[in-house]
């Protein structure tokens, strides 16, 4: 799912810059200082999934947990993911400085869609809930490859079948993320539901609750 040195554009390289600063400043303006251990073990587990590699045919993908991370973090998601890929560039050379930005896209903003189209989900009965959580883990997954695809052809169309055949390679990875993501997910409802995300419809009615309290006092 990295993009290496070399390959992209500098026009794209900009926009991707642009685009994961820009997310990565919303994500730490809404992310709570209660949440921050919260986001650290997420942005160390999304760090480690990276070294468990599935062969696929001659190459071969790794686990990437954007899906979880975001189900649980929302924009907080952005700090988190571009922190462990700033590591994974300088320890292990996956991906790149100067391809950070739209690596820190390629991951964060499906992790950020899939949150506000399934964390609200996740509070509805068992089966919604399972449904909702494979649904995460598998599209968080599905969109990054689809972008990564969108920052090769907008590099150079030749790059379009490299395009096609990086979503083809990453469908066992969807598959995977989206049944560890119900584990996670089911766990979590058992052992510790507060971790669970408050959607945004919830985030808006304890928004309000605060105006309210700060009103009356």
């Amino acid at each position: 799912m990295h993009i290496s040195e070399g390959v992209l554009s500098g026009q794209v390289l900009a926009a991707g810059a642009v685009l994961a600063f820009a997310g990565t400043a919303i994500g730490l303006k809404k992310l709570d200082y209660d949440r921050i251990p919260q986001a650290a073990i997420l942005s160390a587990a999304f760090f480690t999934a990276s070294l468990i590699h599935v062969p696929v045919g001659p190459s071969s993908v790794h686990l990437i947990l954007n899906g979880i991370v975001g189900l649980l973090l929302g924009w907080g998601a952005f700090p988190a993911i571009m922190i462990a890929l700033v590591l994974q560039g300088v320890l292990f050379q996956f991906g790149g400085i100067t391809t950070l930005g739209v690596n820190t896209i390629i991951m964060a903003a499906p992790a950020v869609i899939c949150y506000y189209l399934f964390g609200s989900l996740i509070h509805k009965n068992q089966k919604t809930a399972g449904f909702a959580a494979f649904a995460c883990g598998f599209f968080s997954v599905f969109l990054g490859a689809v972008i990564v695809g969108i920052a090769l052809v907008f590099t150079e169309e030749s790059f379009w079948e490299v395009a096609s055949a990086a979503v083809l390679a990453h469908i066992p990875v969807m598959i995977i993320e989206g049944i560890i993501t119900v584990f996670c997910i089911s766990f979590l409802k058992k052992v510790q539901p507060e971790l669970l995300p408050a959607t945004c419809v919830y985030e808006k009615k304890i928004e309000n609750a605060e105006k309210y309290i700060k009103t009356e006092v």
